[in-house]
């Protein structure tokens, strides 16, 4: 693969994380404001919406952050792309599996609504973050 290429599929990725970041805030920020202005009680709502704006934001600054470091890669930075893709990839595992961890503990143990929805929120993120970093993953294919 060429190095302008991997260029171009690094900014497609930072892109697409920044719209589902984007989208996130705008999603929980619109719920959360949703929910104080009929004002509702719904902590399951509540607890999910603030997930999804606190994750949203963050996934901007990573974006913010990593854009400013594009920059043409040779055999071993591709290398190191995809060793960091891969470790993302388990990191978004281990979300999804704390998100459950907290959402089936609270709902068999409480119920608590606000940690089941809190449960809820980073299982969606860590799913859809599993889910851009293996798109990237595939499209770079075997670095050889």
């Amino acid at each position: 693969m060429w190095a302008d290429t991997l260029l171009a599929l690094e900014r497609g990725h930072l892109l697409r994380l920044a719209l589902w970041g984007g989208g996130s805030v705008l999603a929980g920020s619109a719920l959360l404001a949703w929910l104080a202005l009929a004002h509702r009680v719904a902590p399951l709502l509540r607890h999910f919406a603030i997930q999804c704006a606190a994750w949203g934001l963050v996934d901007l600054a990573i974006v913010a952050w990593a854009w400013r470091g594009l920059a043409l890669r040779d055999f071993a930075g591709a290398q190191g792309l995809v060793s960091f893709l891969w470790f993302n990839v388990g990191l978004d595992a281990g979300y999804v599996a704390v998100g459950a961890t907290l959402a089936l503990t609270a709902w068999r143990w409480g119920p608590r609504p606000g940690a089941v929805g809190a449960g809820a929120g980073v299982i969606v993120q860590g799913l859809a973050l599993a889910l851009l970093d293996l798109r990237l993953v595939a499209l770079i294919g075997p670095v050889r």
